[in-house]
């Protein structure tokens, strides 16, 4: 099961309708994107004493970033929890990041999934998320998949990654639905689509095995690029084995080796062998030209 997503959410400033607030509101937005914190901050801070939501939020934000301000986790908590108790659901869910990491306050998970689900229930999608994960593991609640798969599910379908990549584990390996390879599939797509490495990387072996779909290795060499291209090492090795054999791709040992010695820095262990046979077979001008590329390598 994938992570909780513990940053902190940043949100656009949301301006309230009322004259007064509004343009309070305004001036401290304002002198925000200017970074002129401590103007912001002392606007938030007349406003948000007054009961308003997203002076309330917006100063948790600041103290539970640091931005413009020292970090102060209780601070941050006692902000949230103004505004969540208001019914605004990012702070809610802010709320439950900071109970599920004891930042600001004593770790709970029952509390860290009762704030995730009033966030949730308004729609939140990493709430949602973070909530799947929870009654996947039983963290804070019994553990109960069909829950999980339900706020996953709510979550994918307003297009949160790790959501799609989280349902399409659960199809691939049947876990608390019917094993289904196609919807898997689906799953992968729509977060591969979004640039999820993952999602990529599992894509392409769905493609190399012809689970879920037609095999082609084509797609296959696809798919692991564009998430070996983003640091992948699991892509990366699966990209090296495609050049090894020339599956998909022209044969081409110093792709290969290329591949193999990325995934291999990551700590592969199976990619680090196969390196080390191939590089044998390579002449010096080779692997230092291939070595010297992987040095100046860098993520895109």
């Amino acid at each position: 099961m994938k992570y909780i997503a513990k940053a902190l959410l940043l949100v656009s400033i949301v301006l309230v309708s009322g004259i007064a607030f509004g343009q309070t509101l305004e001036q401290a937005n304002d002198a925000f994107e200017r970074k002129d914190y401590a103007a912001a901050l002392t606007r938030w801070t007349e406003l948000a004493k007054k009961g308003n939501v997203v002076a309330q939020r917006n100063l948790g934000l600041m103290y539970g970033t640091g931005t413009g301000v020292p970090i102060d986790g209780q601070q941050a908590f006692g902000w949230f929890r103004k505004a969540a108790d208001q019914g605004d659901a990012v702070a809610q869910y802010n709320l439950g990041v900071m109970f599920d990491n004891g930042r600001g306050v004593q770790k709970s998970d029952q509390q860290a999934a009762g704030w995730f689900r009033k966030a949730a229930d308004q729609g939140h999608a990493l709430a949602q998320f973070n909530l799947g994960v929870m009654y996947g593991s039983g963290r804070g609640v019994p553990k109960d998949d069909q829950q999980s798969i339900s706020w996953f599910r709510r979550s994918a379908d307003q297009g949160y990654t790790g959501a799609q990549y989280s349902l399409a584990l659960i199809y691939s390996d049947g876990r608390g639905v019917s094993k289904d390879e196609q919807q898997a599939v689906s799953w992968y797509r729509k977060a591969a689509d979004q640039g999820y490495a993952s999602a990529q990387t599992n894509l392409g072996a769905m493609y190399a095995n012809g689970r879920g779909v037609p095999k082609n290795d084509q797609q296959a060499v696809s798919w692991y690029r564009k998430a070996a291209d983003q640091g992948d090492a699991v892509a990366q090795y699966n990209l090296g084995n495609m050049y090894g054999n020339g599956k998909g791709v022209a044969k081409d040992a110093q792709r290969a080796y290329f591949w193999w010695l990325l995934s291999g820095a990551q700590g592969r262990e199976d990619a680090a062998r196969n390196r080390d046979i191939i590089e044998k077979k390579l002449t010096p001008q080779q692997r230092t030209i291939v070595q010297a590329e992987a040095r100046s390598w860098r993520p895109k």
